[in-house]
């Protein structure tokens, strides 16, 4: 993708951008000629050096970085702003969405959460409705997203009761195999039943999707709901997060000198305070300055409401802080590594809890493991173990499922398991139970072999990738996946054998 901050003519005159793809870029150049929101001079050198990163949101933000509508409210209530009356049958509910859709705005231009889109759906399924006729209108709801959305981070939602809507999303899912929408199935013990779980884990054996989160744990953290969105961010159901801005660990430690005691009470505050300096200045302006909630149809007609949204302090890099702490030591392999990363997100949480912050659900922001971006060169995704460097299955989530319960906004790991799944997928079933016994919020899987792989937390196809070059893509984000695996080695991940006997530590047969 030509970079932001060439001029308007080189986006332009682009022979591999789209219209749509040229008018988006001119519109973050335009918004990047406009002075940043004061900042403390600390802060600003903070983010101009790179500790904080606020992921190219943009100078100037006049929408929140990620919106979570309560699409039933509409599909109920119908909509006087786009003139729609609520819908009375399954095509009717599908239009009413495709049509919405349209005009929810995010960080990437399009929405980035379409809804518990079975829990939308079923009141408008007729129980004579075969399944085959229920495959080809969400067959025509998918299309309509992947065709018309062309953005990896767009997201739905499954679950968390077994129903035929989510079996069929699986079914047409897998068969389709598209980049749009990413899939999060909200599993629940109680009330998903492993059948469910079971055709979710037939469909990543054919397409790496979908991912998994541990229901209850969500729950708790969310008594209103909640949504997960673009890299399993998951954040309130009505709501969302008006920016997303990020404390690189990394870098945090090559700014300090002495012994890890003095990294936790001196370096640590003084960096995750210029972090909400930042934060909190992004806040007042698209608040306060640019009145996003003052001026919004969602917010009028009850989709949105301004105290459900949230801030994101992010962090990413745990492994080189470790490792930067501890000379020596592996991030993954040593227990002595995995207790102090305990330690520091400890610290960093309890941060967050404390620091009070203008126009934010419950007055505080929310922790986040962020999944990295293309450019994150030599530094790892969150409170990931690098690439290529990870232990065996077991060792892993037990290594990251610790600190799993600290990311209320998500925090997201990827297993890359070798395709003799395939020939298995019972045993997927198994693992995903016993990641959750141990406390993982979330789960996501690289199956070795499938054309749609995962990224930071969004999905590519490597075939994308190949014709990229020559022919561009459709695809906005298939350019941010390419370079991700020419910057990362993101295909380096090693595939792990898992067996119906899965090791016994995890809780399963």
């Amino acid at each position: 993708m030509t970079d932001i901050a060439s001029s308007p003519l080189v986006i332009i005159t682009s022979p591999r951008l789209s219209y749509r793809q040229r008018l988006t870029q001119l519109a973050l150049t335009a918004e990047e000629a406009i002075d940043y929101p004061q900042l403390p001079a600390a802060a600003r050198r903070a983010f101009e050096t790179g500790l904080v990163s606020d992921l190219h949101e943009g100078h100037a933000p006049y929408r929140p970085r990620y919106l979570l509508p309560d699409y039933s409210v509409a599909l109920k209530n119908g909509s006087e702003y786009l003139e729609l009356e609520p819908p009375r049958d399954l095509r009717e509910a599908v239009d009413f969405l495709q049509i919405l859709y349209h005009h929810v705005p995010s960080i990437t231009t399009y929405p980035v959460y379409f809804g518990d889109i079975d829990m939308l759906l079923l009141p408008y399924l007729d129980g004579w409705m075969s399944d085959e006729e229920l495959d080809r209108e969400i067959t025509r709801l998918w299309r309509f997203l992947d065709r018309t959305i062309p953005d990896a981070f767009a997201h739905a939602n499954i679950g968390p009761v077994d129903n035929r809507i989510a079996r069929s999303v699986l079914r047409v899912d897998s068969e389709l195999g598209q980049v749009v929408p990413n899939l999060t199935l909200k599993w629940d013990p109680e009330t998903s039943g492993d059948g469910l779980l079971q055709a979710a884990a037939d469909a990543i054996v054919a397409v790496n999707k979908p991912h998994i989160a541990n229901h209850p744990m969500m729950s708790r953290d969310f008594p209103e709901g909640y949504g997960v969105v673009s890299c399993y961010n998951t954040l309130p159901l009505g709501g969302g997060s008006h920016t997303l801005t990020r404390l690189n660990l990394a870098e945090s430690v090559a700014r300090h000198e002495g012994e890890i005691d003095a990294y936790l009470t001196r370096t640590l505050p003084e960096h995750i305070e210029l972090t909400f300096q930042v934060i909190e200045a992004r806040i007042r302006f698209l608040v306060e300055e640019a009145k996003f909630y003052e001026h919004s149809f969602l917010v009028d007609e009850g989709l949105i409401h301004p105290d459900r949204f949230t801030a994101m302090f992010g962090i990413y890099g745990v492994a080189e802080l470790v490792e930067g702490l501890l000379p020596g030591s592996r991030y993954g392999r040593d227990a002595e590594a995995r207790d102090l990363a305990d330690k520091v997100i400890e610290h960093i949480s309890e941060a967050v809890e404390r620091r009070e912050l203008p126009h934010c659900r419950n007055g505080r922001a929310m922790l986040h493991a962020q999944s990295g971006i293309s450019e994150d060169i030599g530094v790892t995704a969150g409170a990931r173990i690098p690439i290529g460097a990870e232990p065996e299955i077991v060792e892993h989530i037990e290594t990251v499922a610790h600190h799993h319960s600290a990311f209320s906004s998500g925090i997201s790991d990827i297993i890359a398991l070798d395709s003799g799944i395939r020939s298995n997928p019972e045993a997927l079933v198994d693992l995903t139970r016993g990641a959750f016994d141990r406390g993982m919020r979330e789960v996501t899987f690289n199956v070795e072999g499938c054309d749609l792989v995962r990224v930071t937390g969004y999905m590519v196809r490597l075939s994308d990738i190949e014709k990229l070059a020559n022919e561009g893509s459709r695809i906005n984000s298939t350019v941010l996946g390419a370079e991700s695996v020419e910057n990362w080695g993101l295909l380096g991940r090693l595939p792990r054998v898992v067996s119906v006997e899965t090791d016994p530590r995890l809780g399963t047969r």
